[in-house]
Formats: structure tokens, sequence, C-alpha cells
């Protein structure tokens, strides 16, 4: 970063070897480029010349996870942020931040799999009930034009997805309805709603963070 004082370098660099210890799949140098771009994004939401503060907050962190990674459902967006911020302060630290960013970027199937749990549990229960479902699909389905009324089609996908999903027949998914499901097919892995970048948009932001030299 243009400008930054010998005192702040050592203090990301060490920052950064300490997150790479933690993280499994950035390197240090990787993790400082993640750092200059968080504490980018905290002057961006605090204005310039002011104090940065100790994170991204939920409208910050929401129009980051919209405008970059393409994340748009208001539900999904408020349960990835509950995700993220492990702390459950308010706000996503930059640890908390490269923490997640490990998973939506270069997640295995299994991290992806237990992440998107986390995010459908919209309650924390450790299950994702019908009325979870029904409000994870609820938003999708207003936008469609129905012939029997939004309400009725959301009821009916529901069913057909515990059908699919629960395993046990217990009229809600555990951790292991859900991951016995997508290990057998991927593509449930986003059954409720969209909460990993695509391909593209991974390129795109791991171009755009880690070209820049240091």
């Amino acid at each position: 970063m243009a400008g930054i004082s010998a005192m702040n370098r050592k203090k990301m660099q060490a920052q950064a070897k300490s997150i790479s210890k933690q993280v499994k799949h950035f390197s240090k140098t990787e993790a400082e480029c993640l750092i200059r771009h968080f504490t980018g994004l905290l002057v961006e939401q605090t204005g310039p010349g002011k104090a940065a503060g100790g994170g991204l907050d939920r409208g910050r962190f929401r129009a980051v996870l919209h405008g970059t990674f393409g994340i748009t459902d208001d539900v999904i967006l408020d349960a990835v942020f509950k995700t993220f911020d492990k702390e459950n302060d308010g706000l996503v630290t930059v640890e908390e931040w490269i923490e997640g960013l490990s998973v939506l970027l270069r997640g295995t199937l299994e991290e992806k799999i237990k992440y998107c749990f986390q995010v459908y549990d919209l309650n924390g229960d450790e299950y994702v009930s019908r009325e979870e479902m029904l409000r994870l699909f609820k938003d999708c389905f207003l936008k469609l034009p129905l012939e029997d009324g939004p309400e009725e089609a959301v009821r009916d996908v529901v069913e057909l997805t515990l059908k699919m999903m629960d395993h046990d027949k217990d009229g809600r998914l555990s951790y292991e309805d859900f991951e016995k499901a997508v290990t057998r097919e991927n593509l449930l892995l986003e059954a409720f709603g969209t909460c990993l970048p695509d391909a593209m948009r991974i390129q795109t932001f791991e171009r755009q963070t880690f070209q820049d030299p240091l």
C-alpha cells in the first residue's frame, strides 16, 4: 500500500503470518494482500481521515457480498454475516473476514457443506426446519408469475425437498441429512439459495486482490 509506514508494514506482516497459520487456504503473502484489501473496505466504510474501526458492519459487509460476490438475497446476506461474525458482536474483524473468505474462495466440499448448512440454519439450532426453508425460498418465488400463487408453490417445493433430503424422516434437515444429500448430489449444496460466489467472481476477486505488489 502506497505510503504505508515501516512500523505499520511490520505489524501487517506479523498479522498476516499469524492468520496464515490459522487459516488453511492462504499463504502469508496472500493473507497480507487480504489485510490490505480489508483495510481499504474499512476506509470506505468510515470515510478518509477517520478512525477505521474494528471491523465491517452489517451494511458494508452486505454491500461487498452483493457487489463483489453476487450474493443478493436479503435473508441469505444476513445469514452469511452471522456465519462470518463468530464473536457475534455485530462486526466482522479482519481475522473473521479472511477465515470466511478461505471457505468462499477455496474451501473443500466438506468445508462448503458446513458453511452452507450454517447459513441455512437461520436460528442456529443445528437443523434447517420447514419454517426456515419457507423463509429461504419465499423471496425467490415472490418474483415469479405462478398460477397457484407463491405461497402454495413454496410449500410444494419444501415438501419435495424434504422428501429428497430428509433421510431420517423427522420433518427437518440435520447436518447429517444435508451432508448425505450434497455428497450424493453436489448440486444440492446451494439448495436453499446462493451463498457462494461463482467461479468467475472468485477469479476476478483473486486477480484484483493478489496481483498488486505489496
